[in-house]
């Protein structure tokens, strides 16, 4: 992949507010339906934020260390896609909804966790850093910063990756919370019956 900077800052951008307003709508909903799961080996919509949550913790420290040190550019710098880090933000994109399953690493999964309405403020709270650290990014070289990833500090991806990778996989699991509450509603509406 290759584009400019901006562009792809742009895209981020407009990903994350797009799941901070689902995450705002998640906190109409009552605790009943934060912790409902159609099979009980599935994610929750508080399960799958807080998935989100023990990713940020990594990831925003993370970023904002890289972005502190990074190579100066501007928004129309050439951001080049590494083969590697391109190949790990594509996985986790979620195409027209459709997303190939993955396990997640243990440390990471959170289900049958005791959770509440914090975890979608802590989500929201992580997402306006995500925010900040993306216009940051707009300064950065986004090519030449490298960050590390979740599952080894020995690999690092160019930062712009990171990015991707990390937004991306937000949005993926935000997406699943909505499929949650949609499968949810399902089973909560009365089935109509026909008068005849």
């Amino acid at each position: 992949m290759k584009a400019r900077q901006g562009a792809v800052i742009e895209e981020l951008l407009y990903i994350t507010d797009s799941v901070i307003k689902t995450a705002n709508a998640f906190k109409e909903l009552s605790e009943d339906e934060f912790n409902a799961k159609k099979d009980p080996t599935q994610w929750s919509i508080l399960e799958c934020l807080e998935h989100l949550n023990l990713y940020g913790d990594f990831y925003l420290p993370e970023i904002e260390k890289q972005l502190l040190k990074g190579a100066k550019a501007d928004e129309n710098t050439i951001f080049k896609s590494g083969v590697i880090g391109n190949y790990f933000a594509n996985l986790m994109k979620a195409n027209d909804g459709k997303m190939k399953k993955m396990k997640s690493p243990k440390d990471k999964n959170p289900i049958n966790s005791k959770l509440s309405v914090i975890t979608i403020n802590r989500f929201l709270k992580q997402s306006e850093k995500l925010k900040h650290l993306l216009n940051q990014g707009r300064n950065i070289n986004l090519t030449k910063t490298k960050a590390a990833i979740s599952l080894s500090s020995m690999i690092k991806l160019r930062l712009g990756d990171t990015f991707r990778f990390y937004v991306y996989h937000i949005e993926r699991h935000v997406l699943q919370a909505q499929r949650n509450v949609k499968s949810h509603q399902k089973v909560l509406q009365p089935k109509q019956t026909q008068i005849a």
